[in-house]
């Protein structure tokens, strides 16, 4: 399984990705999280310290240059398919039985120019999603085109984070939209931050036909362990059934295409 977590800043993507991964991981799962956002918050929501997580791959300008046989200033030529095959050993951390790889940002578009950092890290996540026998979970940066044609087809599903709100539910739409350009072959919704007593039956009709794969409950201890730079697994009977939920759909296959 190969889940690529998408969505408007502050939803929650992030949240969504370190539960997923930590209740895989306590379940015995092989588990690979991989930051591909450039803020670089997935370390502090699996249970990191400040300053523990794994340096971007993106900064590491020796490896780059050496990895791409480019030169200071790049100059004309570099490999667009550098050999990546050992770096997901030599550069990820383990934390509470999770593989972190930080990969920092990616300079350029789907479409656009080409950089060596952008090759390097697109041959990563391609390495890293062509493998059969872990759960790979990329927590993204808002946009998705970044990641490419090749990337975004070896992805199994991604998941749009939205809040119960029109502007994130709008959102949604737009990354709809984006993947189906690049042909992301199924996409999924998390609706997060639901308050008590709102009916989600009111939320689903602004989905416009994308799956619901579940939802998680506005929890003020997650806000707490995020104020407190924290994992937001708190272990509550609620939490546990809403993520198992949203786990039992997607390896259910319950999203459908993104058209």
């Amino acid at each position: 399984m190969k889940i690529a977590i998408s969505g408007k800043g502050g939803t929650g993507k992030t949240t969504l990705a370190a539960l997923l991964a930590r209740t895989l991981a306590n379940e015995g799962r092989p588990v690979i999280a991989v930051d591909a956002d450039p803020d670089a918050n997935l370390a502090s929501a699996l249970g990191l310290a400040p300053g523990e997580a794994p340096k971007p791959i993106s900064q590491m300008r020796e490896l780059i240059r050496e990895r791409t046989d480019s030169r200071e200033g790049y100059g004309s030529y570099f490999k667009i398919n550098p050999d990546v095959r050992d770096l997901p050993e030599r550069f990820s951390r383990e934390v509470n039985g999770v593989r972190l790889l930080t990969l920092g940002g990616v300079s350029t578009g789907g479409s656009g120019c080409i950089c060596p950092e952008s090759a390097l890290l697109k041959a990563l996540v391609t390495h890293l999603l062509l493998r059969p026998d872990e759960v790979v979970i990329l927590d993204m940066e808002a946009g998705i085109e970044h990641l490419g044609r090749a990337t975004a087809q070896a992805v199994t599903v991604m998941i749009i984070v939205v809040e119960p709100g029109q502007r994130s539910l709008q959102t949604a739409q737009t990354i709809r939209r984006l993947a189906g350009e690049i042909h992301v072959p199924r996409l999924g919704v998390v609706v997060n931050k639901i308050p008590p007593g709102l009916d989600i039956n009111r939320i689903t009709p602004y989905l416009d036909g994308l799956p619901l794969l579940g939802t998680l409950s506005l929890d003020p201890d997650i806000a707490e362990a995020d104020l407190e730079g924290q994992s937001p697994l708190t272990g509550t009977d609620r939490q546990t059934q809403e993520v198992r939920a949203i786990l039992d759909a997607l390896f259910a296959g319950a999203p459908g295409t993104a058209t």
